[in-house]
């Protein structure tokens, strides 16, 4: 089975989350921007991935446009390990972090989907088998710096069922507001994006501490300071979680060996794809590192983590953005109800998007 077409698939969906547009990456952030990526091959067998895309659109559509589809072109689609080395090869002169890494993730989550297709199994059977047929999630918020709005929107998702909420706030007052509206007991996660150094880290997680957190995610800049995150986690006290801006199962390797966090987070639109994300679940499963996957997505990436977690044998939360995009590729399977996600069950990654949403949203 030949691979005869490989097409980015640009889009870009506005969204509200109850706050102004908050900063991300060059600026003000109002839309979710998608690299869907598209695998055709030459028995009719259409594989949909995605490759990371937000505030970075163009530049992943290009990488994957220039640099993934004329190595991936005439390739055997079923050689996903065989065609994902070659690749790591030939473009490891760009570097491996980045838009590369995510050009070439959206690429092997398309090629998982079109195993699956071929063999007529959902993507779990095909990597071990399902645990569970229902995923639980956390609320991912945005930022909204406000205490106010921050108790608002955690009480609201508490009160809508998800199993734990997750603030990306930097202040003390705005973390106190969320534990007070929720209570004692009910799980609070923190996510700080590299905000800090590393002594400015402790000072922070220190403070941090009497809210109890069940993790402290990347705080210090740059995250690739392995060694400084886990002084960060040893001064301050705090369980520490990282991993979305680590690419490929090496640099994972390397966390680990530093013992520097307790919750291991890869990302499958960012780490290389299915491919890397299942070598990453076996070193943290060596190095008795909890999983806890980065996956604020609404399309084949998303369809994706929810079969990795189900297969995965601990206990772990499905990460779901808690905000309202104007349309969804995938709605009805993305959809949670009580905090709740069902597995997909039909074959490859469950189902293609919606053509509809396609062809309304797609851009340059």
């Amino acid at each position: 089975m030949k691979i005869t077409r490989v097409e980015a698939v640009p889009l870009a969906i506005p969204f509200t989350y109850g706050a102004e547009a908050m900063t991300l990456g060059t600026g003000a952030w109002k839309q979710l921007d998608f690299c869907l990526v598209r695998v055709d091959t030459d028995q009719g067998i259409t594989g949909w991935g995605e490759a990371f895309a937000y505030t970075c659109r163009r530049a992943s559509v290009a990488a994957v446009n220039d640099m993934i589809a004329p190595l991936a072109l005439g390739h055997d689609a079923s050689d996903i390990a065989g065609l994902t080395a070659k690749i790591q090869k030939q473009l490891h002169i760009f570097g491996r972090y980045g838009i590369t890494a995510f050009a070439l993730s959206g690429l092997d989550i398309a090629l998982w989907d079109i195993a699956g297709k071929a063999a007529g199994l959902p993507l779990h059977r095909l990597i071990g088998g399902a645990v569970r047929s229902r995923l639980a999630c956390y609320a991912s918020l945005l930022r909204y710096a406000e205490p106010k709005l921050v108790a608002e929107y955690s009480t609201r998702a508490q009160r809508e069922g998800f199993a734990a909420i997750k603030l990306h706030e930097i202040t003390e007052p705005a973390v106190a507001a969320a534990r007070g509206a929720l209570g004692p007991g009910v799980p609070l996660l923190l996510d700080v994006n590299c905000e800090w150094r590393p002594a400015e880290a402790i000072e922070a997680g220190r403070k941090f501490r009497a809210h109890d957190l069940t993790w402290f995610e990347e705080p210090v800049f740059p995250p690739e300071d392995f060694r400084a995150l886990r002084e960060v986690g040893a001064a301050c006290g705090l369980p520490l979680a990282a991993g979305e801006n680590a690419c490929f199962a090496t640099q994972f390797q390397s966390l680990f060996e530093a013992r520097a966090v307790q919750y291991a987070q890869p990302s499958v639109t960012k780490v290389g794809g299915v491919s890397e994300f299942l070598k990453v679940m076996a070193l943290a499963q060596t190095h008795n590192v909890r999983l806890a996957p980065h996956s604020p997505y609404f399309g084949p990436g998303a369809l994706a983590t929810l079969h990795l977690l189900a297969t995965y044998t601990e206990p772990a939360w499905f990460e779901y953005f808690y905000l309202w995009p104007e349309a969804m590729p995938y709605a009805g399977l993305l959809d949670p109800v009580n905090g709740v996600l069902e597995l997909p069950q039909g074959a490859g990654l469950g189902a293609d998007p919606d053509p509809d949403v396609l062809r309304r949203y797609r851009v340059a």
